[in-house]
């Protein structure tokens, strides 16, 4: 059920935000032990809230259409008086005493929380096989992981224990575990939504977006974090008018067969519905990338510079980065900052040329937990630097991005498509979304989960 559709049920007095927030938690109760989901679960906080909000709807108060939907946030996010961990040993036990600006939005607009989701430690990697609270575990092979650093929030929405889940994308940490759990992630345009109240990793990196089950869903979740009004697509049945650009260079190096038939396939669809869907050349890719992994690692190494003598309370991958970012200098820093300038303005020139880019999301489906190496075209390749390399550029470009599931790939393991807008782009890339989402129900699909 969508967010859409329980709204309905909601006003037409079928159901009750206490019994879908019961739902919710049932589903944690039986399915978090296996997935790991979550690591906390405000049981009794949410039976309130829920309550509450049935209680003003009875009333005639209609917050909207989040009112009584439950939702969940990564534990990245500060709730006033629920543990926010970051993933981390070294915040296991704080508590906050106000709540993220996200968290006011969303109470106003009368969600409710029923937890905190698991993540990679400091959302500082994109496996969330977490060494200090475990493993969060794909739906669809408990073996596989779910992608990171948001792993559970996208695991808590594809297993049914959300509506929504909030998460973050500084390299992809939002799109891709929409890509390997099969749901619907967006990252807005940079500095679109608040990050007042959010652990930070990369200063001027860093989205705040919404994953969730459908593309109307995300758009609902965005018009209430954002100030965007009119964003939430109607029915699309026409492309028209609409210019789609396929990338020649950089998108399709290295990747799976099926991620590129993916693309196709929607990119078939889109021009079935009246599209234009033309060949574009972009600057370097890899460059790009280059420069937003140097920001990274010197952002990431600041933002946690007080904490960096404190070694055992690290996870060895994340101290191995942070290690890293300390040997980035002042003059590399800066001059990979003016590099962004004139790469983003470069890049910009594509919106001359077309409405919309559509490009594989991850370039193979979700690996094992602890899997280093994965295969690609018979040549093994590192996990970490494979998942990030279609993503980790648009970050530093503070484009909008929408992750939209495209199928299934080996091990029938779910697979997935950015839609990338120039910056406010949103409502374009929503609507194309909804288009192709309406048009293609096959790939939507959910896990079976005993």
């Amino acid at each position: 059920m969508t967010i859409q559709q329980a709204g309905a049920a909601l006003r037409s007095r079928k159901t009750t935000s206490l019994e879908l927030t019961l739902g919710c938690l049932e589903r944690i109760d039986r399915l978090n032990p296996k997935l790991n989901a979550f690591i906390s679960v405000t049981r009794t906080a949410a039976e309130k809230r829920a309550s509450e909000m049935d209680a003003e709807l009875t009333h005639g108060i209609d917050r909207g259409p989040l009112h009584g939907i439950p939702i969940a946030y990564k534990d990245l996010v500060f709730t006033k008086g629920v543990r926010t961990t970051a993933g981390s040993k070294l915040y296991s036990d704080f508590v906050p005493d106000h709540d993220a600006r996200i968290v006011e939005q969303l109470n106003a607009a009368g969600a409710v929380s029923v937890g905190k989701t698991g993540l990679h430690e400091l959302a500082y990697g994109i496996t969330s096989n977490n060494p200090h609270f475990g493993p969060v575990r794909n739906p669809w092979d408990p073996e596989a992981i779910p992608g990171g650093s948001s792993g559970g929030s996208a695991a808590a929405v594809v297993a049914g224990m959300a509506f929504m889940a909030i998460g973050t994308d500084t390299g992809g940490s939002i799109r891709i575990p929409a890509a390997f759990c099969g749901c619907v992630g967006l990252k807005p345009t940079y500095g679109r939504v608040s990050k007042q109240g959010v652990f930070p990793l990369g200063f001027t990196l860093d989205h705040i977006g919404p994953l969730a089950m459908s593309v109307r869903d995300c758009a609902l979740t965005f018009e209430a974090i954002s100030s965007a009004r009119g964003v939430v697509p109607g029915a699309v049945t026409s492309l028209k008018g609409t210019r789609i650009g396929i990338p020649e260079n950089g998108f399709f190096d290295r990747v799976w067969p099926e991620v590129k038939g993916g693309v196709n396939m929607l990119a078939r669809k889109a021009e079935s519905m009246g599209a234009t869907v033309t060949a574009v050349k972009l600057p370097d890719l890899d460059e790009l990338n280059v420069v937003a992994r140097l920001l990274l690692l010197a952002e990431a190494t600041a933002a946690h510079s007080s904490n960096l003598a404190k070694r055992d309370m690290f996870g060895t991958d994340v101290l191995a980065l942070l290690d890293q970012g300390r040997l980035i200098s002042a003059a590399d820093y800066v001059n990979a900052q003016r590099l962004r300038k004139k790469m983003t303005v470069a890049f910009n020139a594509v919106w001359k040329q077309v409405d919309c880019l559509i490009v594989p999301g991850t370039p193979t489906a979700a690996p094992k937990i602890g899997q280093d190496q994965i295969e690609i075209g018979g040549v093994a390749d590192d996990v970490r630097l494979v998942t990030t390399r279609l993503m980790r550029g648009i970050n530093a470009l503070g484009w909008p991005a929408l992750s939209l599931p495209s199928g299934f790939a080996r091990h029938r393991l779910p697979i997935g498509v950015q839609i990338l807008g120039k910056a406010n782009g949103e409502k374009t890339i929503l609507e194309i979304g909804a288009a192709l989402e309406d048009a293609t129900p096959e790939v939507r699909k959910a896990p079976s989960l005993a």
